[in-house]
This record gives C-alpha cells, sequence and structure tokens, in this order.
C-alpha cells in the first residue's frame, strides 16, 4: 500500500479513536437464562471521505461502535435481526444469542445501544454448546414459529423456538449442498411461506418445510472471499424483496461492504452503499430491515473476529424510494 494511502489509515483510526465512549446502559430484566452484558459505546460517522460511496435517496443516520473487554460475550457478533423497531438480536461464532436495544437521538438517528445480554444456544441434547465446531452460528432470522439459527462448520439450520426462552433445537430444511467449511449459509431470513437462504460462496434457495428450492445456482467454483459475497440478507418490510449486505477482502488490508437489494427472484440490484478505506468499515456480516415513513431504515452490523485490532459497528441507513 502506498504511503498516501496508509497515512489516510492511521488518521481515520486516530479520528475514531478520539471520540469519547460511555457505558452502555445495562440490562435490568430478570428473564430466566439471560445475563446482562456490559459494553461501552462510541459515536462514529462514515469517516474521511473518499472511501464511502452512497445512492442517490441514501442517508447516513449514524453510527456506534461497541468497546468491549477482550473477554466479552459480544465479540464475534455475525448477524442482525430487528425484533421490533428498537429491540434487536444476534448470534456470535462462539454459539452466543444476543439481544440489546437501539436508541435513537432526537432526530431518529442512531445514538447508542443499551439492554444488552446474552445466553449460550445448546444443542438437541440440552446441553450448552461447548465446541467452535458446533457454535460457528453465522445468520439467523425470526419466523412464526420462533428463532431459527444458521450454522458453518457442521452446516445446517435449527428452530430454537420462543425468543426470550429458546428450547431444545429441531432441524429445518436447508439447501441439500456441500457447502466448503467456512462458507455456509451466511444470508438467510424470514420469506414469503418459509425462509431464504444465500450461501456464502454463492447461491439462493427458498425454503419450506418439505425443503429448498433453487432460486440461484450456486456457481461450478465457489465464489472467492477476494469478491464480493453476501453475508448477511432481511426481507425488505416494503416490498416482496430482500436487502443484503455484502463484503470483499483482498489482503492485507483492503476490506469492502456494501447493501444492495434482491428481488424476488434472486436477482440483484444496484449498489446503494458501498464502504472502504479510508472512510468506515470493517467485517459486515448482519442487516436489519424497518420500514420507516415511506422508506426503509437498514442497520448493518461487523463481526471484529475478537480480533484486537477490528471493531464491532453499527451503521445506520435511511433509503427513500425514487420520486
Amino acid at each position: 500500500m502506498r504511503f498516501s494511502a496508509l497515512a489516510a489509515v492511521a488518521a481515520a483510526l486516530a479520528l475514531s479513536a478520539c471520540a469519547t465512549s460511555v457505558p452502555a446502559p445495562v440490562w435490568t430484566g430478570g428473564h430466566a437464562g439471560w445475563t446482562a452484558a456490559e459494553a461501552e459505546v462510541r459515536p462514529i460517522g462514515l469517516g474521511i471521505p473518499g472511501g464511502a460511496a452512497l445512492a442517490n435517496g441514501v442517508r447516513f443516520a449514524g453510527g456506534v461502535e461497541l468497546v468491549l473487554d477482550p473477554g466479552s460475550p459480544l465479540h464475534s457478533l455475525s448477524d442482525l435481526k430487528l425484533v421490533d423497531d428498537g429491540d434487536f438480536v444476534s448470534v456470535s461464532d462462539a454459539g452466543d444469542l444476543v439481544r440489546g436495544r437501539l436508541r435513537l437521538d432526537a432526530a431518529g438517528r442512531l445514538a447508542g445501544v443499551d439492554s444488552l445480554r446474552w445466553r449460550r444456544l445448546t444443542l438437541p441434547d440440552g446441553s450448552p454448546i461447548a465446541d467452535k465446531a458446533d457454535g460457528d452460528a453465522e445468520g439467523l432470522f425470526l419466523g412464526p414459529d420462533g428463532l431459527a439459527v444458521a450454522f458453518e462448520r457442521r452446516h445446517r439450520l435449527w428452530a430454537y423456538g420462543p425468543l426470550e426462552a429458546p428450547t431444545r433445537p429441531t432441524p429445518l430444511a436447508s439447501p441439500d449442498i456441500a457447502f466448503p467449511l467456512n462458507d455456509g449459509m451466511e444470508g438467510v431470513s424470514a420469506a414469503p411461506g418459509g425462509w431464504r437462504v444465500a450461501g456464502e460462496s454463492g447461491g439462493v434457495w427458498d425454503c419450506a418445510a418439505r425443503g429448498c428450492r433453487v432460486v440461484t445456482a450456486p456457481p461450478t467454483e465457489p465464489t472467492p472471499d477476494s469478491d464480493y459475497r453476501i453475508t448477511g440478507m432481511d426481507r425488505d418490510p416494503g416490498g416482496d424483496g430482500f436487502w443484503v449486505v455484502e463484503r470483499r477482502f483482498r489482503p492485507p488490508v483492503d476490506v469492502r461492504g456494501r447493501i444492495r437489494r434482491m428481488a424476488a427472484d434472486g436477482s440483484l440490484g444496484p449498489v446503494l452503499v458501498e464502504l472502504s478505506l479510508p472512510s468506515t468499515v470493517d467485517n459486515f456480516e448482519g442487516i436489519a430491515a424497518v420500514g420507516r415513513g415511506d422508506g426503509v431504515r437498514l442497520y448493518i452490523l461487523s463481526d471484529d473476529n475478537n480480533n484486537p485490532h477490528q471493531r464491532t459497528l453499527l451503521l445506520a441507513f435511511d433509503v427513500t424510494p425514487a420520486r
């Protein structure tokens, strides 16, 4: 990388570090099985101009970084869904289920999070997940029957029942394909009549209790990490499509993320948001959508991989329809 690019990256990190972090209000509820999790929250913007491209009709609506202790259960968050317009749920690569609440300022911009809590997901025998190979949760959705979680390494999609009190999991239909070890069902979402699955290395399927059908066939050769790949998906609250977040990584430091809309037939629309250095960017793997006015509010979440050189970022964007 050229020196000028390195200097820009260093400046962006320095500006981020200058922002003050404050403790997130701690959860004080009493639901059995949940444990409060502490974090500090730091406001962030899009960083140095030049790396963030927003399409017409898209507006940045605030962002925060979760500042976490090394042993926090809030590291490695891999997906994001909204329970309502404020409460959210996430999963981690270690097999933890995480909940919290978004805080908006008077203008409706994302200003923080609070009421963070977590619990360990279980295996079918009721024992807590202890092995990384069992607990590598990468996606989730909320359906009529409650919570469903997608795992990779040991690829499977499990139904856990009520969100507040998950039960022993039962299997759900998932694509009949041999996913690569670390490239599984990254994008999962509730869908009309069932759920939709997007493979990280390619392919889209619509599934229901009876099985899955191919929407977009996976490529003959898996899409590499050096190309954009879908890492998160949520149903469009205003139509029959979906919103997806994609990630691209080219060593040593060229990581990028972008947001697009997926039609019901699996085709992808134009890029609405693209983030790269020297602007704010990290390993974005989660996306959640909620209706707001005549448009939609999108939140994207990054997975820090429990790596001190990465960050857990939550960014908000408002998308209004073309007039």
